[in-house]
């Protein structure tokens, strides 16, 4: 590949001349920065933007860590924080920890190593330590999709107790009395917490149940294997409504219902969580509890930009209300 020195001669000039063309064109008359743009059009030069960060020591980009890339609500999410980041001319490094804690600190590791300007993080596993660690060496972190356990971190979230709250309240008018909440590990403080809301609001009708199918995955093949087994119990053994922790869980649910003849809403009620396109757009409409993703992602970009300009600006924890969209799957 063309180095500066091919440019500076083929353009007759010093490198310092190309490097000031490149940096600061102010510097340069127009008959010689025409001089070297026509040098970099012959020759193909592409500036080597990572070694230039490297020598000074920073780098422009932000690192974004999800849990799950296949799953649109953090598309979304990402959408939202790109589309502020980039108008402060900042972009977004992707990565995705497939709700894998090994995989999530090797992510942290590249983007410290590569000196990112901030890091965005939806957290699978216990990573505070790490991220304090983070900050500390000057390297602001912003957690996403769950309240921070530590005063020293910003975050931005929903309030998911209260949306398992509302999930079950709504299924509960509607007449279900055996609620199966189903999807995800419990050690994953979303799931938990859409849970505990779930039952907080269960705990509130003599007449009603709730009880909780784990998956090891948050997505439409966990959720098909899941109500396959419970379909295997006899009849009235099994919920007459369904609380998916995720839409995608609640996809999968959906196709073995209807795959096994089982009417929705008639026989069972459904409902997800996140409503993302693919909930409004199944063969039956499936209602979900909405999360204000691409609001998330600008507003915790906008908190880790502050945070890159002024270390010392103050922690901030930002709570979204979801909101219930109710739609055919619960309409009986």
């Amino acid at each position: 590949m063309a180095q500066v020195r091919d440019v500076a001669e083929r353009a007759g000039v010093s490198p310092a001349t190309v490097s000031n063309a490149l940096n600061h064109p102010q510097r340069v008359s127009e008959r010689t920065l025409a001089k070297v743009h026509a040098a970099i059009e012959e020759l193909g030069y592409v500036r080597n933007d990572a070694a230039r960060q490297l020598r000074a020591g920073f780098n422009p980009a932000v690192g974004l860590i999800v849990l799950d890339a296949a799953n649109p609500y953090f598309t979304d999410v990402a959408g939202g924080a790109e589309q502020h980041l980039r108008d402060l001319g900042r972009p977004l490094l992707l990565g995705n920890s497939s709700q894998e804690s090994d995989r999530e600190v090797t992510y942290l590791n590249l983007f410290e190593q590569q000196r990112v300007a901030g890091i965005l993080i939806a957290p699978v596993g216990n990573v505070l330590p790490r991220l304090r660690k983070l900050k500390s060496n000057g390297i602001p972190v912003v957690i996403i999709d769950r309240k921070a356990g530590a005063d020293e971190l910003s975050s931005v979230s929903v309030d998911d107790e209260r949306g398992g709250w509302l999930a079950a309240d709504h299924l509960i008018s509607q007449g279900a009395t055996r609620i199966a909440v189903v999807g995800g590990p419990e050690g994953l403080r979303q799931v938990r917490n859409r849970l505990r809301g779930a039952q907080q609001r269960v705990r509130q009708c003599a007449e009603a149940a709730v009880e909780y199918i784990a998956t090891s995955a948050m997505d439409a093949a966990a959720g098909r294997t899941a109500t396959e087994a419970l379909l295997s119990r006899e009849a009235k053994q099994r919920p007459d409504a369904v609380f998916a922790t995720n839409d995608l869980v609640a996809l999968g649910v959906l196709q073995v219902l209807v795959r096994s003849g089982i009417s929705v809403p008639q026989d069972i009620l459904l409902a997800g969580y996140d409503d993302i396109e693919f909930a409004a757009n199944a063969t039956i409409p499936i209602t979900s509890i909405r999360q204000p993703a691409a609001e998330m992602g600008e507003h915790a970009a906008q908190l880790l930009q502050r945070a890159i300009e002024d270390p010392a600006s103050p922690v901030q924890h930002t709570v979204f209300q979801p909101e219930l969209i109710i739609r055919e799957s619960t309409q009986a």
